[in-house]
């Protein structure tokens, strides 16, 4: 497996400011390089996936990072969404929330998330986390390839 040629694309789907801040902030700490996007909620997520209004331009993403509590269209609505649409059910969804129900948990899966991952606390902690999931999907896994 030889390096990635192309960026990887992130979409980072969140309605917390802070949040998405640090997100950024951790993704941008690497030297893995990537195309960050960023959407306010799952509706936003959807229309941004299918390049609808002011989306219609969007590249596709490689991968998402999902939080599951949104307004208008919560993580969970938006990850069923993905994973029944033919054409968008091969991207990676890492949900990445501050949630550690076992319902949220097992319900993910149900819905074929490709990885539960629960926000910490702690700043330092968080950037270790999205770095890792950084490192993860820019280094190790092999990303289904898109027009």
């Amino acid at each position: 497996m030889g390096p990635r040629t192309s960026p990887v694309r992130i979409l980072v789907v969140d309605d917390d400011p802070g949040d998405v801040l640090m997100i950024e902030e951790a993704l941008e700490d690497s030297d893995v390089e990537k195309v960050i996007d960023v959407v306010n909620d799952g509706q936003e997520a959807m229309e941004f996936l299918r390049r609808e209004g002011r989306h219609a331009s969007a590249r596709r993403p490689d991968v998402i990072l999902l939080d599951l509590n949104m307004p208008r269209m919560d993580g969970r609505q938006v990850l069923g969404a993905v994973k029944q649409d033919e054409d968008l059910r091969t991207i990676p969804i890492v949900v990445l929330t501050t949630s550690n129900a076992d319902t949220d948990i097992v319900g993910s899966y149900v819905l074929q998330a490709n990885a539960y991952v629960t926000k910490p606390i702690d700043l330092d902690d968080f950037n270790d986390v999205v770095r890792r999931i950084d490192e993860f999907f820019g280094r190790v896994v092999v990303l289904p390839k898109h027009a």
